[in-house]
């Protein structure tokens, strides 16, 4: 039961400390839309998704003014289009003709983002996923509400060096063509390792072939919730410190799990997973490197930052599983920098540097995420800094992504502005050491020793 001290607590939470849920996403399998005229095959992808989601942005209104939580975002997710679009597409344009159908009817049901343009290429790449793949820069230039990922590795399958160097390509292609608003087009695309089937967070949310006709996800997120309550606890010691972000977690889950039943109660589609992700904002004290500082750090970056998020994401995953028994998706700590205040500080102080964020990264729930680089970065460079990745994801069985901006036009010192929920960056160094040799010499690097259990 709640009693009226827990919701008390939580108004203070919702008020004060930026406590909302970020994201209502539905997750809607397109699977029967297949269809090799690819007319029809559009006609039926609208027909689904307005059919299923044309509640879902009043329903998450209803929900947010009978509760007085903040719901940030309603999105939806689909099938990987590279799987639907499979049988009519010829040609990349038919694959962009899929995206517009798909930015209409996310515009007409009034979501903010559709994501699930996306192709599941970690061992191999059939001849759909590489015209989808190709597609990426026109469908995202082009659109205004996409939001596309392409998984590119596995534990169990390794790593696809083709797609890597191709995804390389893709990234610099997509940065070219949405040059005039600082290549935006790449804050809508990630490249990942080991992606989760039930994620709702963008961009690299699709709806996985082993999930429901349709399900409902929830994302809650409170970066300054756990940084109010670790205020309270200054200089205590490491158990103190673990056991109060454990609870802070546990009561922020609740919040999600009481949206996410009633959504599904709602809206009569069933409930998956809440994912408890401390997801920041550019808004002032809705920052992950806030907390890392109050733990006690001068900045995101200084020694001791990868052990503090390492604890960090460890007590938000132990509280969050005795809130909810469906916790899933990613949740635990994003690093983003362009969305991170305290983050976007730690980078012009000189503290966090690229190299720093990927070894967080190998302890955290996502990876080097809306990161800005100089638009002269070769496309074998973003190659590398992407296989670098994919391989911290592969060894260690966990879910790793890359979101970077080659930002055209721009050099270190300059800063990428995106405004809203993506903020602003300023354009980080890169290595300029060659990888070429490695990147091009194509196959697949295979899976490691212990992904053998069978």
């Amino acid at each position: 039961m709640i009693n009226i001290y827990e919701v008390n607590e939580t108004n203070k939470m919702i008020e004060k400390e930026n406590l909302d849920v970020r994201t209502i996403t539905m997750g809607i399998s397109l699977l029967d839309c297949c269809d090799s005229d690819l007319k029809i095959c559009n006609e039926k992808i609208y027909q689904k998704i307005y059919e299923s989601a044309k509640d879902l942005v009043k329903t998450g209104e209803a929900i947010s003014r009978e509760f007085g939580i903040p719901i940030v975002n309603k999105r939806i997710s689909v099938t990987p289009i590279a799987l639907v679009g499979g049988s009519c597409c010829k040609t990349p344009e038919d694959f962009v003709s899929i995206a517009k159908t798909l930015d209409k009817v996310a515009g007409d049901v009034g979501v903010n983002i559709l994501g699930g343009y996306s192709a599941l290429v970690a061992k191999g790449m059939t001849r759909a996923d590489e015209l989808l793949i190709r597609s990426i820069p026109q469908a995202l230039s082009q659109t205004s509400r996409i939001c596309s990922s392409v998984s590119v590795g596995s534990t169990k399958t390794g790593i696809n060096m083709d797609a890597v160097k191709l995804m390389g390509e893709i990234v610099k292609e997509t940065a070219e063509l949405t040059k005039d608003e600082d290549s935006v087009g790449c804050t809508k695309l990630v490249v990942l390792c080991n992606p989760p089937d039930d994620n709702p967070f963008m961009a690299g949310a699709f709806h996985g072939v082993t999930e429901a006709d349709r399900i409902i996800n929830v994302g809650v997120s409170g970066p300054g919730v756990v940084k109010t309550a670790l205020e309270k606890v200054r200089g205590e010691n490491f158990e103190v410190l673990c056991e109060t972000i454990k609870k802070t977690a546990f009561k922020v889950t609740r919040v999600g799990q009481l949206v996410a039943k009633e959504a599904s109660r709602l809206l009569d589609v069933p409930f998956g997973i809440v994912d408890l992700s401390l997801a920041p904002t550019p808004a002032v004290g809705d920052s992950v490197a806030d907390i890392l500082c109050e733990i006690g750090l001068e900045h995101a970056g200084a020694p001791g930052t990868t052990a503090a998020l390492a604890l960090l994401n460890d007590q938000v995953k132990k509280g969050g599983i005795m809130a909810s028994s469906y916790v899933g998706g990613l949740s635990g700590a994003f690093i983003p920098v362009s969305e991170d205040q305290g983050m976007i500080d730690a980078v012009n102080a000189g503290a966090l540097t690229l190299e720093k964020l990927e070894a967080m990264t190998c302890v955290c729930s996502v990876g080097l995420d809306m990161i800005a680089i100089p638009g002269k970065t070769k496309a074998t460079t973003i190659s590398g800094i992407i296989a670098d990745e994919m391989a911290i994801g592969m060894i260690n069985q966990k879910t790793t992504a890359v979101r970077v901006m080659p930002v055209v036009g721009k050099d270190v010192g300059d800063v990428a502005q995106y405004g809203g929920l993506f903020g602003y960056a300023p354009i980080m160094p890169v290595n300029e050491f060659s990888c070429d040799a490695f990147v091009n010499r194509g196959g697949r690097i295979p899976a490691p020793v212990h992904s053998f259990k069978n």
